[in-house]
């Protein structure tokens, strides 16, 4: 099992910055992609930005030059900094880890965090 715990989240006025992190515990190991998926209002979960063990990233056009992610692999820790921000990136974030069990990836979730952009 993974716990992923998330902080950071809040109310910032639009063009304003925040940062979210997300820490892992559990059983760490074979943690490959982690990464940070949105859920607005009547939406469906959608992916914001994702990095692997590598460092390769994968992003939603919507974030592009405006969101960063970045990770400490030695504390399986994940961090999505997002500037310039608009009312619609308000969300629930949810930081989300792919662990790799030998035959395929398990997903596993945080409780989700609320970031509300003001216009």
């Amino acid at each position: 099992q993974v716990q992923l715990v998330e902080s950071g989240g809040g109310l910032v006025q639009a063009g304003g910055s925040l940062r979210l992190s997300c820490a892992a515990s559990g059983s760490r190991f074979n943690i490959d992609a982690m990464g940070w998926y949105r859920q607005a209002p009547g939406k469906q979960r959608e992916l914001v930005l994702s990095i692997t063990s590598g460092g390769s990233t994968n992003y939603a056009d919507s974030v592009k030059d405006r969101f960063t992610i970045s990770r400490d692999n030695a504390k399986n820790t994940v961090y999505l900094q997002m500037n310039r921000l608009k009312f619609e990136d308000t969300a629930v974030y949810y930081c989300n880890a792919k662990k790799f069990t030998g035959i395929s990836f398990l997903d596993y979730w945080g409780q989700g965090t609320q970031v509300t952009v003001s216009s």
